[in-house]
């Protein structure tokens, strides 16, 4: 299997750049594996696709405000980070930090994604205020770094960090987004992207699916770098992601494991059921699922609509079957479906 054979057009208008007023009204494009067809359906309708005996998963992980923007030591610097944090030109020292994941027990050193990071060698210093600096001290592939702090970075994180809206989503992050960038149920600090699927769902809907018999179990996967970095090479075996933790406690396990069908919202609750399920229920995971792949874990999923070339696009045509799964993207992008992070969603059963 090559890349380009998971592609598909999609015009930049239907590319969501804010999420719609309430978490619920967002459409519902139903998939039938068996039959081979769809329905154009809402959010709203998703408990009754539930029957006594599912366990609908969900991933508890908390999104951290993990984009940072200093200058560095030694130089001044406009701070257009609070007005425009996603202007391309970087002034007077200007440094814009993505943080991906702590390295040391003591959450001092991070492995991050840093710009420009041609300039930015090992033992320059970033300044991101007067409580926090940080000091490059390892080089990664792909433009990673690895940062040692002075201060308390989950403290300043929550004081002066940035919202991780992705790239497509083309404006400064706002206040809104601190709400509507996370889950109403994220619990476990963690991840630096969403898990987006389940961005729809409000406490009265999580109420309506256990009225319609589902239980709910909640895992814990930490959104990082393996989860949205691009694929480098057309052929598609041989990829490998990179490590992201993930965690199932055993009384969610047990609940897990005693269900008919289980229902995963989202692709990282997907990869950590069958992650789970091959290696125990926590650690670290750099499972790929492309189409082939053995499926023990999961019956149904739930997923928003992801970009085409990429891990998650893959993961959704493995679990649907290719040709039908892109058939569906085609016809979502004819009917104007939302895209991406604040869109739209598709169930597939």
């Amino acid at each position: 299997m090559n890349l380009s054979e998971f592609d598909y057009e999609l015009a930049e208008e239907l590319i969501a750049q804010r999420p719609l007023e309430r978490r619920e009204d967002s459409r519902m494009l139903v998939l039938y594996r068996d039959q081979q067809r769809w329905e154009d359906r809402r959010f709203v309708e998703f408990p009754a696709f539930l029957r006594a005996g599912d366990c609908l998963v969900l991933n508890n992980s908390r999104v951290i405000p993990s984009r940072l923007f200093g200058h560095r030591e030694g130089t001044r610097s406009m701070a257009i980070g609070k007005n425009n944090p996603k202007r391309s030109e970087y002034l007077s020292g200007q440094v814009e930090v993505f943080l991906l994941q702590p390295v040391s027990a003591d959450r001092r050193e991070w492995r991050a994604l840093v710009r420009p990071g041609r300039k930015m060698r090992l033992g320059e210093v970033v300044v991101f205020g007067d409580d926090l600096k940080a000091e490059i001290v390892d080089r990664g592939d792909l433009g990673e770094r690895t940062l040692r702090f002075h201060g308390d970075v989950d403290e300043q994180l929550e004081r002066i960090g940035h919202v991780p809206l992705p790239p497509y989503i083309r404006r400064p992050d706002e206040a809104a987004d601190r709400e509507r960038y996370q889950t109403v149920f994220a619990k476990e600090k963690g991840s630096v992207a969403a898990p987006t699927a389940g961005l729809h769902f409000t406490p009265e809907t999580l109420e309506q699916c256990r009225r319609a018999g589902a239980e709910i179990a909640f895992v814990t996967l930490h959104v990082g770098l393996g989860t949205f970095q691009p694929i480098h090479a057309d052929e598609i075996v041989g990829h490998r992601l990179h490590a992201e933790r993930y965690e199932i406690s055993p009384e969610n396990q047990a609940r897990i494991r005693g269900a008919a069908r289980r229902i995963a919202v989202g692709t990282t609750s997907v990869r950590t059921l069958e992650s789970a399920e091959r290696q125990g229920p926590g650690g670290e995971t750099e499972l790929f699922i492309y189409p082939g792949f053995d499926f023990r874990m999961t019956g149904g999923m739930l997923t928003n609509f992801h970009l085409p070339r990429t891990s998650l696009l893959l993961l959704a045509c493995a679990f649907g079957g290719k040709e039908f799964v892109l058939a569906a993207y085609q016809h979502a992008v004819a009917q104007k479906y939302r895209f991406y992070s604040y869109g739209d969603c598709m169930l597939i059963v």
